[in-house]
């Protein structure tokens, strides 16, 4: 990856017309025509066609300037995250990855920008093996809503309420990194070589790992608002209670170095934007979650186990909580 986001510095800078920026950089590019698409890009809607007995999964996120990203984040990397943070909820679920929709809001038409901008989208689009099949462009504040469309087994998607009184408690990856590298950026870092930087600005949605959890794992939740957060949604619709283990959490490397070991703690948390997986599954198959996921690249940490008795256990009370768009952000 190099330092700074791929440039088009030498394109031409001149205003599009909405159809003609769609189709030069938001159309669906060499990722091709997905199976399962009957109709793409081009009419009113697109035709779709799941594979025979799958169910469809469907999300929405919408990223906001300065309040998902910095308004002066890299284009690239921009188009990575909208995307990113979308396609985690396929994730969370199980769901293979197969299309996407993108509604781009901006302020005016800056063809270098929505280059890389497109640049980033739809090299994570080929990554996960995702086809762009529509969308819209409109003027307005800086902002990204993406839909993401998977598909699934039936009674195979990993639910928030699936999690059982014994379970392990387990996560993928490292935590803090969302909260590490936002204020990293604040501090003037912006080399994305950076672990905390590129962490924030470049998520990995952990599609691969939902895959293989699907038939393992009791409950699943994508770690979006902080751990803490995440982990009462699971508590709350599974009917149970956790115990954490918080010397076990899994930090991101140079966390602590950059925060201090408390500051570092609480960034795992209660920062969110680490877009991990947060997961139950029963003791006896953790040994084989590990071995399986290791194959993809990724890594399981328990941290703790779910109860009968309500509440989360192990942390000061006062840790509780996370961000809330409308609750005044982190409690």
């Amino acid at each position: 990856m190099p330092r700074s986001m791929p440039g088009a510095a030498d394109r031409p800078r001149r205003d599009l017309g909405e159809f003609e920026l769609i189709a030069r950089y938001l159309a669906g590019r060499d990722e091709g025509k997905a199976s399962g698409l009957v109709l793409g890009p081009g009419d009113d809607c697109a035709l779709l066609s799941p594979s025979p007995g799958h169910q469809l999964a469907v999300s929405v996120d919408t990223s906001v300037v300065d309040v998902h990203f910095p308004a002066a984040a890299p284009a690239y990397a921009v188009g990575h995250r909208a995307l990113a943070v979308a396609l985690s909820d396929l994730a969370a679920m199980g769901a293979r990855a197969r299309w996407c929709t993108m509604a781009l809001t901006i302020p005016q038409v800056d063809e270098t920008w929505v280059a890389d901008f497109s640049d980033g989208f739809h090299a994570l689009c080929r990554e996960s093996d995702v086809c762009l099949i529509g969308g819209d462009v409109t003027r307005g504040q800086l902002s990204i809503s993406v839909t993401v469309h998977g598909e699934v087994p039936p009674n195979q998607a990993l639910r928030r309420s699936g999690g059982q009184a014994g379970d392990l408690l387990a996560v993928t990856g490292a935590l803090g990194g969302g909260l590490g590298g936002l204020k990293a950026w604040q501090a003037g870092e912006r080399d994305l070589e950076h672990e905390l930087l590129k962490t924030y600005l470049l998520p990995r949605p952990r599609l691969a790992a939902g895959l293989i959890l699907n038939d393992l794992a009791h409950c699943a939740i994508d770690i979006s608002d902080g751990l803490l957060a995440d982990l009462g949604h699971i508590c709350q619709a599974s009917g149970v209670g956790a115990e954490l283990n918080l010397s076990q959490l899994p930090l991101v490397a140079g966390l602590e170095t950059a925060l201090g070991q408390d500051a570092a703690r609480r960034a795992a948390l209660t920062g969110g934007d680490d877009y991990e997986l947060l997961f139950s599954l029963p003791p006896a198959v953790v040994d084989v979650a590990r071995q399986r996921l290791a194959v993809s690249g990724d890594t399981l940490t328990v941290i703790g186990h779910l109860t009968e008795t309500p509440g989360i256990a192990g942390i000061d009370a006062e840790l509780i909580g996370g961000w809330q768009h409308f609750g005044g952000g982190a409690s």
